[in-house]
């Protein structure tokens, strides 16, 4: 019986061993896997360094490879957006103006983003930096009014922050592996100790900007209305010229038609004539002092008279008294 608890006491120790190493062998392979593997999500990069010293980038998702002694550091590959303060700049013409603005920016070169600024702490300091500087070069550059102006010609802000843009992708490329998606000016405003006199001297510009067009419109409208005139005169000239044409042809015409009645009946036509020119001089109230041989007392005194002087027997023409 002695020997069979011996046996089985050693049986046990040996099982326990077993577990024992079975564990520890398990602890191993997980403390190895933990020092030799790492995983790679699909929104970040990897880079795997030895002693600080980056030896290894890994921008494709999945399962990656170490030594023991490796670190990995890790980047989100997701876009960021850094909105800067808001700083004092000097215009073209040395106006003073507060602008800020935005930067919409991811790492592109994971190995140069962590030699250069490490994190994005780091980063955003240095898109601060750089915004800075290209921020107050392109407000340096232009005048007040290529930023903030209501006349089209003059404003050209779009382009102006789309150079800016550039530049900065440009800068932020090559000196720290960032991609700089986009910049956008957040705010443009005047300094609270300037405005006041700034908007005063606005206002006084655009009350001069609308005199010099309200003259403009003058000067343009008296050019017109003397076209209008010229146009005017020259239609009523040739209007009265081809009225004075026309009229003199009517009159050529009535003189034909005359001549040709009073050829056909010189008697009736000369009869026709005297009423006329009795009516028109010979009103109401009107007392004429007229000879006896007048044509007017012609017709009152004989009625055969146009007749007698178109036959050539008129008494006057032979030296007779004219009846009464």
């Amino acid at each position: 019986m002695a020997r069979f608890g011996v046996l089985g006491a050693a049986s046990g120790a040996r099982s326990r061993g077993r577990i024992v190493a079975s564990v520890a062998a398990l602890l191993l392979a997980a403390l190895v896997g933990r020092l030799c593997f790492f995983t790679v999500d699909s929104a970040e990069y990897a880079i795997v360094t030895d002693f600080g010293k980056p030896t290894q980038v890994v921008t494709a998702p999945g399962l990656g490879v170490k030594y023991p002694y490796q670190s990995v550091r890790t980047f989100d590959r997701r876009l960021f957006v850094y909105a800067s303060p808001s700083s004092e700049f000097l215009t073209l013409e040395k106006t003073p103006v507060v602008a800020a603005g935005s930067v919409l920016w991811r790492v592109a070169d994971p190995k140069r983003f962590f030699e250069t600024v490490f994190d994005r702490t780091g980063a955003e300091s240095r898109l601060g930096d750089i915004l800075f500087a290209e921020l107050g070069a392109a407000v340096g550059r232009n005048p007040l009014g290529a930023l903030v102006s209501v006349d089209a010609t003059s404003y050209r802000a779009e382009a102006i922050v789309a150079e800016l843009a550039q530049r900065c992708r440009d800068v932020a490329q090559r000196d720290y592996g960032i991609d700089v998606v986009d910049v956008q000016l957040r705010s443009f405003d005047f300094p609270k100790q300037n405005r006041l006199r700034l908007y005063a001297r606005m206002k006084s510009e655009r009350g001069r900007i609308s005199m010099q067009h309200r003259s403009e419109g003058e000067e343009e409208g008296l050019k017109v209305r003397a076209v209008a005139e010229e146009e005017k005169a020259r239609i009523l000239g040739k209007a009265i010229e081809l009225s004075q044409q026309r009229r003199g042809e009517g009159d050529g015409e009535a003189a034909h038609i005359y001549a040709e009645a009073l050829g056909r009946a010189p008697d009736f036509y000369a009869f026709q004539r005297t009423m006329e020119a009795s009516r028109s001089i010979a009103h109401k109230g009107t007392t004429l002092v007229l000879p006896a041989d007048s044509p007017l007392f012609g017709v009152l005194l004989d009625s055969n008279y146009f007749n007698s002087i178109t036959a050539g027997g008129d008494g006057v023409a032979h030296g007779e008294a004219p009846r009464k």
